[in-house]
């Protein structure tokens, strides 16, 4: 059975960065598109960013130039490093294969960012 963890989020002012983590508890990662989703209070969840088995990468508009997503496939593990945050992107940050499967959703990990 599959579980994925996230790790990594917290309270950071508008300009600084962190960098979120997803482990998984199986080898899903080697054939699988792996993303970064978010969900902010009242709003519905959403994609930000994506990346293939092969290493390539999209993002969304509102993220592009701000965010890397990365992979490890050895340590079974996704990245999502964010910098110059924006109170914006305040939100329960997620991984999940793409398209996500329901079962695999995990608590994910809160990003506050204050102005």
């Amino acid at each position: 059975q599959v579980q994925l963890v996230e790790s990594g989020g917290g309270l950071v002012q508008a300009g600084g960065s962190l960098r979120l983590s997803c482990a998984a508890s199986g080898r899903i990662f080697s054939v699988y598109i792996m993303g970064w989703y978010r969900q902010a209070p009242g709003n519905q969840r959403e994609m930000v960013a994506r990346v293939s088995p092969g290493g390539s990468t999209n993002y969304a508009d509102s993220v592009k130039g701000r965010f890397t997503i990365s992979r490890d496939s050895a340590e079974n593990a996704v990245y999502l490093q964010m910098n110059s945050l924006k109170p914006e992107d305040t939100a329960v940050y997620y991984c999940n294969l793409v398209p996500p499967v329901v079962q695999y959703w995990g608590q994910g990990t809160q990003v506050t960012v204050s102005s």
